[in-house]
């Protein structure tokens, strides 16, 4: 293997770039092979394009003779950009897409061939989907979910398959995917914000909210990578020492970005403007080979498909440039891991960004009202957010030296939490002619010129205020957006429904003028969010015990978050609002737990397997190397040799050492993974796996990672850091 090893970094080391260049603009480029509105103005009728048109912006059904002139006319499209196949392309709850490929070719009753596409293929189709994870929704045995046509969110083509974007859902219609709970909770957040909004503007019909992710990963050679079997089957490594040199020195940091890497992100980028995906930053982020790809701000169900879409071409196209892409949340020890920050806010359909401040003090109110109840929101359901981010990969991320903490605060900057404190000295009741005029004009009237200077951030805050928009900075790089997004626009969608009525009740019970009304409420948040609201180091031990003082959770751990999803105010919230029923809720909690100790377990496996198979065989070969040259010493010197030979002496000690305790430790391992097994109740089986299992996991570590320092390097078979994150 060492062989091999040493191989692949010569390869590395001599392999060409091979620079990507294309001639085209991206904007000439971009979406080009997405069914646009511009395409279908081209291929549809003028009705059909109406009919599927009002489907998109106002959820309405289409009718089958629409939907068989649109398969047409979709079809038609598709051939004339190169399609041979379609695919309903979707998103189970494995965390990654799914696709299951037809040809376009048919033939008729006459046995003559032809092209065939219609309504009922595009609509609905029925895959052979029953190994999918449903948590009881369905039996293994029972094949009958159904994949139904997303109109929100464009067909494109990838390669040559048509692919349309689809919900999954069982035979009785439960969600057995993301998408279908995040659309509900997007219509939630739309009906619950356009009322609200309607407060200050009644030709406010819409809003949706808009979602703009920053995608972080790791670039690490191809076959390297190949050498180490937890990198192939686990995605992060599970041994190796820290190189002397890793980003102490913060010099990769918005650094020159290496030519094998922008050669891999230029291809990357064309792909994405092939595909309608509006990415606009690349940058190296703060470890070695790490990098970062963010896009345009878009309407958040089209995002999320979008960053699904992306994380599976980009593993595609590294694999042309012979790289590999790491989405885990922390690959490597002792450096940087990666998240993916959600950025969200919501549009309404007269173009205002409801989180943007306005040029007057009326339309900063409108910004207070949905500032102040979506921090509430995360105020009432702050365990749940920190649920929405759970899994094995980010439990080793959050809490990190460079990821905010498991526990959930609210970073809003010091004086935007001025403005909050001279808002909650506002009067209670109805307000004097002179209070009113001084509130709007010396508080609510100045925030535009606060925001200004307002552009620091607390990169230990999971949830902060960033100008225009919260960015969920929690979510883990091979995360499905879908998720936290159904979460967080959950809430505040409730928030916003509770202020309203709220607002309503001042209005004509307490006879207040909706202004009197507005400010009476949003004071009574802003008493209730303090303890939600920090901007100080959220990695302080004083933190953490500040926050237990305050009453916030401190979930560390993926199976005591996900815990949160079984309380009944949770089941209630998504229930009451349409988004998940106490059934689907129950399935993904069950997914995501199983997903937990899979993960682990299968980690554990590979990390026995690495030290038994490789690590110690290497170990007691080098070890055997030093017996015999102990051997020859004493030869020499007779019983004086250990005069001669003491760093031969106490190496070969040290090494039986290490290997005495990797061995037992590996016993420990494979006792604590029997006994987590035995454990009847998936929740107990999960606790196990983090409290007996996973500590396991360190003492190997710690004793390969001491061999690898002492064995000979020429033998030593893993690709070791220094290798991996330093190559050109």
């Amino acid at each position: 293997m060492n062989k091999l090893r040493f191989q692949a970094i010569r390869d590395a080391v001599n392999r060409l770039p091979k620079p990507f260049q294309s001639d085209q603009k991206k904007s000439t480029l971009f979406a080009s092979r997405v069914f646009t509105k511009k395409a279908m103005r081209t291929f549809l009728t003028k009705q059909a394009y109406k009919d599927v048109a009002e489907a998109i912006e106002k959820g309405t059904k289409i009718n089958r003779t629409v939907a068989d002139h649109v398969a047409a006319s979709m079809k038609d499209w598709a051939i004339s950009m190169g399609a041979t196949h379609y695919t309903h392309w979707f998103q189970p709850l494995t965390g990654a897409t799914a696709e299951k490929h037809d040809a376009f070719f048919d033939m008729d009753r006459n046995g003559d061939s032809l092209e065939y596409f219609d309504g009922s293929q595009l609509v609905q189709q029925e895959p052979d989907a029953s190994s999918f994870p449903s948590g009881g929704i369905r039996n293994t045995f029972e094949a009958r979910g159904y994949t139904a046509w997303d109109p929100s969110s464009p067909a494109f083509i990838y390669g040559s398959t048509l692919c349309i974007p689809t919900i999954f859902v069982s035979y009785t219609g439960q969600a057995l995917d993301n998408k279908t709970p995040l659309l509900r909770a997007l219509n939630a957040i739309d009906d619950a914000a356009t009322q609200v909004a309607k407060f200050f503007d009644k030709n406010v019909t819409h809003v949706h909210a808009t979602l703009g992710w920053e995608q972080e990963y790791f670039l690490i050679d191809k076959a390297l990578a190949a050498s180490r079997p937890d990198i192939m089957l686990a995605g992060r490594t599970l041994v190796g020492h820290p190189p002397p040199k890793g980003q102490q020195l913060d010099d990769h940091y918005f650094g020159s970005i290496p030519s094998r890497a922008i050669n891999f992100m230029r291809e990357l980028e064309y792909e994405c403007m092939l595909l309608g995906i509006p990415v606009k930053t690349r940058h190296n982020e703060v470890a070695p080979n790490q990098f970062e790809l963010a896009p345009i701000f878009e309407e958040a169900n089209l995002a999320v498909d979008h960053n699904a879409l992306l994380m599976d071409i980009m593993g595609k196209i590294a694999s042309k440039h012979h790289f590999k892409v790491l989405l885990h949340e922390k690959p490597f020890s002792g450096i940087n891991g990666s998240g993916k920050h959600n950025n969200w806010s919501l549009q309404t359909n007269t173009g205002v960004n409801l989180l943007s401040p306005g040029k007057t003090p009326m339309s900063n109110l409108q910004f207070l009202t949905f500032f102040v109840t979506t921090i509430k929101a995360v105020q009432n359901y702050e365990s749940l957010v920190r649920s929405s981010v759970a899994s094995a990969g980010n439990d080793h991320r959050l809490g990190a030296n460079e990821a905010p903490p498991a526990i959930i605060s609210v970073f809003i900057g010091s004086q935007l939490l001025a403005v909050l404190d001279d808002l909650e000295n506002v009067s209670k009741g109805k307000l004097s002619p002179q209070e009113k005029t001084d509130l709007k004009l010396n508080v609510v009237g100045k925030i535009p010129d606060v925001l200004l200077d307002n552009t620091d951030r607390n990169r230990t805050s999971p949830f902060a205020f960033t100008g225009n928009k919260f960015e969920f900075r929690a979510a883990g790089s091979s995360q499905n957006c879908a998720i936290p997004m159904t979460v967080l626009n959950t809430i505040v969608a409730k928030q916003l429904i509770d202020f309203k009525a709220e607002v309503d009740i001042l209005i004509k019970s307490k006879k207040l003028k909706k202004d009197d009304a507005i400010f009476n409420v949003l004071r009574e948040y802003i008493k209730t969010t303090k303890n939600i609201l920090f901007d100080g180091d959220g990695y302080s031990d004083s933190w953490a015990k500040e926050a237990a003082r305050r009453g916030l959770s401190n979930l560390k751990k993926t199976p005591e978050a996900l815990s949160v999803r079984m309380q009944d105010n949770v089941i209630d919230l998504f229930d009451s609002l349409g988004v998940m029923n106490p059934v689907e809720q129950k399935a993904r909690y069950e997914i995501q737990l199983e997903q937990y100790v899979q993960c682990v377990e299968i980690e554990s496996l590979v990390l026995e397997n690495i030290a038994k198979n490789q690590v110690l065989p290497t170990a007691f070969k080098y070890q055997h190397m030093l017996v015999e040259t102990a051997s020859g010493l004493k030869q020499i010197y007779g019983d004086s040799f250990t005069k001669h030979a003491p760093v031969a002496m106490e190496t070969i000690e040290q090494i039986s050492t290490l290997t005495d305790a990797l061995t037992s430790s590996c016993a420990a391992l494979a006792k604590a993974r029997t006994k987590a097994n035995s454990m009847s109740k998936l929740y107990d089986r999960a606790q196990m796996y983090a409290k007996n299992v996973l500590p396991v996991f360190d003492n190997i570590r710690e004793a390969a990672d001491a061999l690898e320092l002492i064995v000979d390097d020429s033998t030593w078979p893993l690709a070791k850091y220094r290798e991996l994150l330093f190559l050109r």
